[in-house]
C-alpha cells in the first residue's frame, strides 16, 4: 500500500502544479478549496483613474456662508480664492454617487484608539479610527483605486499634483501643489517633504508612525528639493514605480515644519529625541494640518472634536470649498462599541471587521426602522501566523528562542503546523454562515493579482502532522502530552512557544486561543502574550516573538502598495525575516525565490508579465508554508443612511481604511436630514497650540 501510495505520489508531483486539482490525500498539497458564494457582497464599478480628480482654476470658488460672514467680511480671515492654491485639485462630480453636495453636519466617529499625540511623523498614533487619514495628506493617495482596473493601477495625485520620469527612468521629478497652504495658513512647500524626508525617514533616532524606513523608498534612494513647488528623486532602480504607492498614507505624509522642527534637536539643541516625539501631546490643540479637518478639542477618555479646514485646498466642480461636513467626532471607547453604536445610531460610521459583529448587525440593519445601512465587500480581511525565521541574532533570542527560531525554518515543521489547522473549525468559532473561508496563507483572495491554481493548501490532517513532527525529531518523550526537544537540546525539555497577539480586538483573541487549543492537539505547548496595539507592534518590529498572529496589511490585500513587504526584500521590510544586528540576512532558499519573484514584479511594467509573477509568488509562498493562514472574510462599512456620496461596494480595507476609501471631504448630508450635531457650530481652528476653536 505504501509503496502504491509514493508512486502516485511522485506522478503528482512531476505533473507540477496542474496536478493539484486531482484527487490528493489529505497529508499531500492540494488546491486550494473554492469559496462559497456571498450574495451579500457589494458590486464595484470600475472607472478609468482620471475620471475621480484633476487640478484645475475654477472661475469662482465659495464656501459656508457663516465662514464669509463671520470671518472673511470681519478681516480674520482672506477670501476664499486667496486661501486655495492657483489650482486646487477638483473632485470631478462624475465620480461622485450623489453628486455636488451642500454644507452641513458632523460624522460621528466611536474608537478603541487613544492618542498619544499629533506628531506622526516621529511615530505618535492618533488614536486611528480615521483621525490620522482626516488631518494628514500624503503625496500621492490609493484608497479609491479599489475601484480601478488593474491595468489602470497608478496611485492618484495628491501634494504631488503630478510626477514626471527622467528618461533613464532613475530620476522622478514631482510638481506639490503650488499654493497650498497649511490649516494656520503658512504655506505648504518642499521644505516639508524634506524636512519629514530628511529629519524623520532618515534620521535613525526617529520612526514614523506607520514604519516609514529610507528601504520603504528603494535602497540607495534620494530626496532633493528643486524650488519651493518642486522635489527630485533619485533611484537606483529605473522605473521603480512601486515607490509612488509608498509615497501614500501613511508612509510619507508630511508634518508641518514650521511647528515640528521648534522641538527637533537638530534644529533646537534643548530638546531630546524623546521630547520631540512628545512634545506635542493630545492635549495641545489646533496642530497644523493639510487634511480637512483640524483637531479643536480633546477630554480624555471622553471625545476628540475636529473643525472644518479654512485652507483647505480641494474644492468640487461648482467651485465649493470642501469639505461639506463641518465636523468630526471621535468618542473614545471601545472598539466593539463602534460597531454596537453605528448599528444603534449613535454613531454614524463602523468599519465592521470583527465577524462575532456580523450576524446580529445584519438582522437589525434589515429592519426597516435601522438608522444604518450595510454592506460587505470582498473577503480582503485575512490573518496569518507568522514564524521568526531570523537567527541572526535579531530581538536578542535567548536559547530556548534560537531554539524554536531553528524549527520554524525547517519546513517539514511547518507543514505540520499548518496541517495540524481545522480552518473551517477556526471560522466557524468566529462566526457562522457563509462569511469565512478556509486561507492558506499568501496574497488575498480578493486581490485582482489571485490566483486560486497557484495557492497551495495543506489540507488538515493533524495525524500527518504528528508524524511530520516526529520526522523532525519531535517526540513526547515524558509522556505529558506535549513533544520534546531532542535531548541534546534544552536538556530535552518542552517545545515552548510564545505565540505574540494584541490585546486589543476579540477576533485576535479568539484566534490566537484557537491556534493555541489546536497546536495542543498536535503536542506543542503555545504560551501567549497579548500585549495592547503599541506594545504588540513594538515587539513584533523589535523582533522579540517566537510567533506572532497578524491580520494582513495592504501588501496582501493589494500587491502593490507596501510590494517590498511580500519578501524579506531589505532588512527591514519582512514582518518575520529581518536582519540582525550586523546586518546580516540568513534567509531560507524558498526566500531568496520570493525575494527574486517580488523585485521582478516591482521592476515589470508588463500587467501580464506582473500577473504571472504574482503566480509564482503565490506558488513558492504557499507551497514553503511563508506563513500560515488562519482564515479570511470580508468586511462591511456600516454608515448611517443620512449620508451621500458613499459609494457602493467600498471595502472597509484594501489600499487603505474606509475613511479614506469613501472620501470623506466630499461626503455630505442633503439639508433635510441635517442633524444638531456640531458641538462648535459656526467655529473654526485657532492658533497651534491654544485650546479650542474661535469665533
Amino acid at each position: 500500500m505504501n509503496t502504491i501510495r509514493h508512486m502516485k505520489r511522485g506522478a503528482v508531483l512531476m505533473l507540477g502544479v496542474s496536478a493539484f486539482a486531482l484527487q490528493a490525500w489529505a497529508s499531500e498539497p492540494t488546491v486550494v478549496p473554492e469559496q462559497a458564494p456571498f450574495p451579500a457582497q457589494g458590486k464595484i464599478t470600475y472607472v478609468p483613474r482620471d475620471s475621480i480628480v484633476e487640478f484645475k482654476a475654477l472661475p469662482t470658488y465659495s464656501e459656508p456662508d457663516w465662514v464669509t460672514e463671520k470671518f472673511v467680511k470681519t478681516g480674520k480671515l482672506p477670501p476664499v480664492e486667496q486661501r486655495l492654491p492657483k489650482e486646487p485639485m477638483v473632485f470631478k462630480t462624475g465620480n461622485m454617487p450623489d453628486g455636488i453636495g451642500v454644507y452641513g453636519d458632523t460624522l460621528r466617529h466611536v474608537i478603541g484608539g487613544r492618542p498619544e499625540g499629533w506628531n506622526y511623523s516621529a511615530g505618535q498614533t492618533q488614536g486611528w479610527g480615521g483621525i490620522d487619514i482626516g488631518l494628514s495628506e500624503c503625496l500621492t493617495r490609493t484608497a479609491p483605486l479599489y475601484q480601478v482596473e488593474a491595468s489602470d493601477m497608478e496611485p492618484l495625485p495628491n501634494l504631488a499634483k503630478s510626477w514626471d520620469w527622467s528618461e533613464d527612468g532613475h530620476k522622478l521629478t514631482m510638481h506639490l501643489v503650488e499654493g497650498a497652504k497649511w490649516s494656520d495658513g503658512v504655506p505648504f512647500s518642499s521644505e516639508d517633504v524634506m524636512f519629514y524626508w530628511n529629519d524623520n525617514v532618515l534620521d535613525m533616532n526617529v520612526s514614523p508612525l506607520n514604519g516609514a524606513t529610507p528601504e520603504t523608498f528603494g535602497e540607495g534612494t534620494t530626496l532633493t528639493a528643486i524650488d519651493a513647488n518642486t522635489v527630485e528623486w533619485t533611484f537606483k532602480e529605473a522605473f521603480p514605480r512601486q515607490h509612488l504607492f509608498a509615497m501614500a498614507y501613511g508612509t510619507f505624509c508630511p508634518g508641518p515644519a514650521h511647528i515640528l522642527k521648534t522641538k527637533h534637536p537638530k534644529y533646537n539643541k534643548e530638546f531630546t529625541y524623546d521630547q520631540y516625539k512628545n512634545g506635542f501631546p493630545a492635549q495641545y490643540m489646533n496642530i497644523p494640518v493639510m487634511g480637512g479637518w483640524v483637531p479643536v478639542a480633546y477630554r480624555p477618555d471622553d471625545i476628540i472634536v475636529m473643525r472644518r479646514n479654512p485652507y483647505y485646498w480641494k474644492v468640487d466642480e461648482n467651485g465649493q470649498q470642501l469639505p461639506y461636513l463641518n465636523e468630526m467626532h471621535y468618542k473614545l471607547s471601545t472598539w466593539g462599541d463602534r460597531d454596537v453604536q453605528a448599528i444603534a445610531g449613535s454613531g454614524d460610521f463602523s468599519n465592521l471587521e470583527q465577524p462575532e459583529n456580523f450576524v446580529e448587525s445584519l438582522k437589525r440593519a434589515a429592519q426597516e426602522t435601522a438608522p444604518a445601512r450595510l454592506a460587505f465587500g470582498a473577503r480582503l480581511i485575512g490573518y496569518n501566523l507568522h514564524m521568526n525565521f531570523s537567527v541572526n541574532g535579531w530581538g536578542e533570542p535567548d536559547e530556548r528562542g534560537k531554539a524554536v527560531r531553528e524549527l520554524n525554518r525547517n519546513l517539514d515543521f511547518r507543514k505540520a503546523v499548518t496541517m495540524a489547522l481545522d480552518r473551517k473549525k477556526i471560522g466557524d468559532s468566529l462566526v457562522k454562515g457563509p462569511f469565512t473561508t478556509i486561507y492558506p496563507g499568501g496574497i488575498s483572495s480578493g486581490t485582482s493579482f489571485y490566483d486560486r491554481q497557484s495557492t497551495v493548501y495543506y489540507p488538515f490532517d493533524l495525524e500527518g502532522a504528528k508524524a511530520l513532527l516526529e520526522k523532525v525529531g519531535l517526540k513526547d518523550t515524558d509522556g505529558n502530552g506535549f513533544v520534546n526537544f531532542p535531548a541534546g537540546t534544552l536538556g530535552g525539555g518542552d517545545v515552548q512557544i510564545v505565540l505574540l497577539s494584541t490585546s486589543d480586538y476579540a477576533t485576535d483573541r479568539n484566534l490566537a486561543e484557537g491556534v493555541i487549543g489546536q497546536m495542543e492537539q498536535l503536542g506543542l505547548k503555545i504560551t501567549l502574550n497579548s500585549l495592547d496595539g503599541v506594545k504588540r507592534d513594538d515587539a513584533r518590529n523589535s523582533g522579540r516573538f517566537d510567533w506572532t498572529l497578524l491580520r494582513n496589511g495592504s501588501e496582501l490585500s493589494s500587491v502593490v502598495q507596501n510590494t517590498p513587504q511580500l519578501a524579506p526584500t531589505g532588512p527591514r521590510t519582512s514582518w518575520h525575516h529581518r536582519a540582525g544586528p550586523d546586518g546580516t540576512m540568513d534567509l531560507l532558499p524558498f526566500e531568496k525565490d520570493m525575494v527574486a519573484t517580488v523585485n521582478s514584479f516591482i521592476a515589470s511594467n508588463d500587467n501580464d508579465e506582473r500577473s504571472d509573477l504574482m503566480k509564482t509568488y503565490q506558488k513558492i509562498s504557499t507551497e514553503n508554508v511563508n506563513t500560515v493562514g488562519l482564515t479570511e472574510y470580508p468586511g462591511a462599512l456600516i454608515i448611517n443612511k443620512r449620508f451621500s456620496n458613499i459609494p457602493p461596494g467600498a471595502p472597509i480595507y484594501m489600499f487603505n481604511w474606509a475613511e479614506d476609501t469613501i472620501l470623506r471631504e466630499r461626503v455630505f448630508v442633503s439639508a433635510d436630514k441635517q442633524g444638531d450635531y456640531e458641538l462648535f457650530p459656526q467655529q473654526l481652528p485657532g492658533k497651534p497650540g491654544e485650546a479650542g476653536p474661535i469665533n
